[in-house]
This record gives structure tokens, C-alpha cells and sequence, in this order.
């Protein structure tokens, strides 16, 4: 099958590490024999030149200038690309990418399938103010979200609530696939040697890990606000915040304020090939929530990630979260700090109990979530739209 796959972000940026669901997905296709075309909307050119010369699969690079020259010679080369492909995949409701992936798949008849895996009107307005031009943008993600799924074959969904979400814009529930976000099984492994991340921040106690962006949908100053308390408790127990975000500023000033500086180390950005050590270092990962429309459709990467590296987690019971750590974690309620404290003590000081949850943890990410789970979800997807065209 030769598929055609479309994101609105920049493959090779640390800055978006969101593309990883596509670049696992294409990989995975390709190891099942199918030919994959990868485009993407770089932040630099000759970056791009640069990452591509290592990556096995060819890469498609456009232009995500707001111009609508721009738009037509974008939609030009996806037209191109549509007319070898037997499917067109593509990821988010960005209108520079989607709207000519759309206009694609029309121009040469190539079955397209939508790849839901959050609600961007949501997480834009949860991590954006409302000035006129945020509110500009956050209407076009309303609207595009609104329609995408109806104008395309197939959509493959993340979440239970994109699910229900798709159902009630009408489309067919035989259209619609699970497509949970996975972890790679061999980068994340329970026996990973993470001695030297606790090395390079002098950490010779329990590490407490959170990976994610530090943005406003992400709610880490809930983990701030609970490692206060665990402190209190546990003052050996060190916290690791991986990740960078506009939030940044505000979080270590929350640290100052509390008084901190010596317990909560903020990393910054990492390469995505080092998270893998940074989780295997922790003695306990934490995802911690708010009850919002945007985390009751989430999937979260970070969870999955958690459970291949066989960790025991702490985590809000929110959306697809109770579904995912099934057992290998402790539940608290949504924006609960000290639950969400307490539930990281009990793991500190329960080594009998961490122990189990995480080979538990492992054990969920074998059977459900992973990226050939997912793969396979979506050939199925792939499979219907080429019934369909026949």
C-alpha cells in the first residue's frame, strides 16, 4: 500500500514532540512492507535537510507561511504526492495542512482518513488568551473540527470522548477506529540503565519524574504544589520536570516561592532519545490533571511512556487516564494535590508495592498501548477506504 501521511509540524523539532505519533505510526508501516511519503511544515529548511539525510523514510517539506501563494503551491505538491498514494493520512485540524490534504484527496480521488488525537479548539483556548486574533485562530480549529470528519472516509480516534464526539457531528460509527496513543517497546524497557541522568543532576535519592510540555493544558504546578508536601515527609525524594513551555517562568517562580530550588529540578528541553534514561531513572512518574474538556479526550503520551518503562505512576483520574493505567498506578482525583501527594509518599514508602505496579505497568503497555496496536488499528481504517474506493 503506498500511504501518504500529512502533519502540521516540524518532524525534526525538539520544540514539537508531538509528531512522534506519526513518525512511530509511518515507522511501523514500513516495517510491515508499505510504502510511506511523510510531509511535514518545517520551522527551518536547511535544518530540515540536515535530519532528513538519517531518516528512513522520504520526507515531504512545505511551508507553513501564512500566504495564500504559499497555500496553493502546498496543496500543488500534495496533489502530486495524493496522485501516488493509495490513502492520504492526515493529523490535526491546522488549516494549512489540513485544508490542502482535503483538497488532495478531491483533486485526484484518493481516499482520506483523519487522524483525531486531540481537540486543538480546546487546547488553544486553555493555553492561549482570547485576544482577536487568538480567537481568529481558535475558530478555525472549531470549525475544521467541526466539518473534517465528515468530508473524509475514515477517522481514528484516541480517546473514547473524540469517539463520542465524532458520533454526534454524524459520522458512521463503522468509519471510526480506536487509535490509542503506544510507546515504543524497545526505546522504553523496564531494565533501561538510568544511573546516569541521576548522575548528571547529583541524585543519590528517590526521583520523583514528570516529562511533558510546560504549558497551560499540562497543570504541573498541581506536582509543584504536592511536592511541597511530599517534602515534608520524604526530604531525601528529589522531583524531575522534563519539558519545556511558555509556563516555564511561572513554574520556578512557584518553586522560589515555596522555597524549593534544591528538590525541583527543571531540565528544560531534552532530545526525545534521551527521555527513554530519564524515565528508567524515576522512582515514580506522575501525570497530573485538571477535569477539562481537553484532558477528557486525551490520550496522554506520557502515561504510555510510563507503563514501557514499567513505572509505577501517579496520576489524575481524568479521560482515557483510568483506562490506560488499569491497575499499574495510583489514582487521584482531577486537581487533587494532596491526593496526588499522598499517592507519591505511598510509592516511595512501599517498595513491595512499586515493584508489582510496575511490572503491571509493562504488561499494559505489551498488550494495548503501543505503536504497532495503534498501526494496526489504523491499516484496518486504511483497509475500509480502499473497499470504499473500490
Amino acid at each position: 500500500m503506498h500511504i501518504l501521511m500529512v502533519h502540521p509540524h516540524d518532524l525534526f523539532h525538539n520544540s514539537e514532540p508531538w509528531t512522534i505519533r506519526i513518525k512511530s505510526i509511518a515507522f511501523r508501516l514500513k516495517e510491515k512492507g508499505h510504502q510511506i511519503k511523510l510531509a511535514h511544515f518545517p520551522f527551518s529548511a536547511n535544518q530540515t535537510k540536515q535530519e532528513q539525510n538519517s531518516f528512513p523514510i522520504e520526507v515531504i517539506s512545505l511551508d507553513r507561511a501564512p500566504c495564500p501563494v504559499v497555500f496553493l503551491k502546498n496543496t500543488r505538491r500534495l496533489k502530486r504526492a495524493a496522485e501516488w498514494a493509495d490513502i492520504l493520512h492526515f493529523q490535526k485540524c491546522h488549516h494549512y495542512a489540513a485544508v490542502p490534504s482535503v483538497l488532495a484527496g478531491y483533486l485526484t480521488g484518493t481516499p482520506l482518513h483523519y487522524d483525531w488525537d486531540d481537540w486543538e479548539e480546546k487546547i488553544w483556548y486553555e493555553s492561549c488568551e482570547r485576544g482577536m486574533i487568538s480567537r481568529f485562530i481558535g475558530f478555525s480549529f472549531k470549525f475544521l473540527e467541526r466539518w473534517l470528519p465528515v468530508l473524509v472516509e475514515t477517522v481514528s480516534c484516541a480517546s473514547a470522548y473524540l469517539k463520542s464526539l465524532s458520533k454526534r457531528l454524524g459520522v458512521e460509527s463503522s468509519c471510526i477506529f480506536d487509535t490509542p496513543v503506544g510507546a515504543d517497546l524497545e526505546r522504553f524497557r523496564p531494565n533501561l540503565d538510568g544511573s546516569g541522568v541521576k548522575k548528571k543532576y547529583n541524585i543519590e535519592s528517590d526521583l520523583v519524574l514528570y516529562v511533558g510540555q510546560l504549558h497551560g493544558a499540562q497543570y504541573v504546578d498541581s506536582l509543584i504544589k504536592a511536592a511541597n508536601i511530599v517534602l515534608h515527609r520524604k526530604p531525601e525524594a528529589k522531583f524531575l520536570i522534563v519539558g519545556e513551555g511558555f509556563m516555564e517562568p511561572l513554574l520556578r517562580r512557584l518553586v522560589c516561592e515555596l522555597g524549593l530550588e534544591q528538590k525541583v529540578i527543571f531540565t528544560g528541553s531534552i532530545p526525545y532519545q534521551q527521555v527513554p534514561y530519564y524515565v528508567a531513572a524515576a522512582s515514580v512518574c506522575v501525570a497530573p490533571f485538571n477535569d477539562t474538556e481537553v484532558t477528557r479526550c486525551k490520550s496522554p503520551l506520557k502515561i504510555a511512556e510510563y507503563l514501557a518503562g514499567g513505572k509505577a505512576i501517579v496520576a489524575s483520574n481524568v479521560g482515557e487516564v483510568r483506562k490506560m493505567v488499569g491497575g499499574a498506578g495510583i489514582l487521584v482525583a482531577p486537581g487533587d494535590q494532596r491526593g496526588l501527594a499522598h499517592g507519591i509518599i505511598r510509592l516511595l514508602e512501599d517498595k513491595v508495592l512499586r515493584k508489582n505496579l510496575k511490572e503491571f505497568a509493562r504488561r499494559r503497555a505489551e498488550s494495548k498501548y503501543n505503536w504497532t496496536y495503534t498501526t494496526d488499528s489504523l491499516l484496518s481504517a486504511y483497509q475500509k477506504n480502499i473497499r470504499l474506493d473500490i
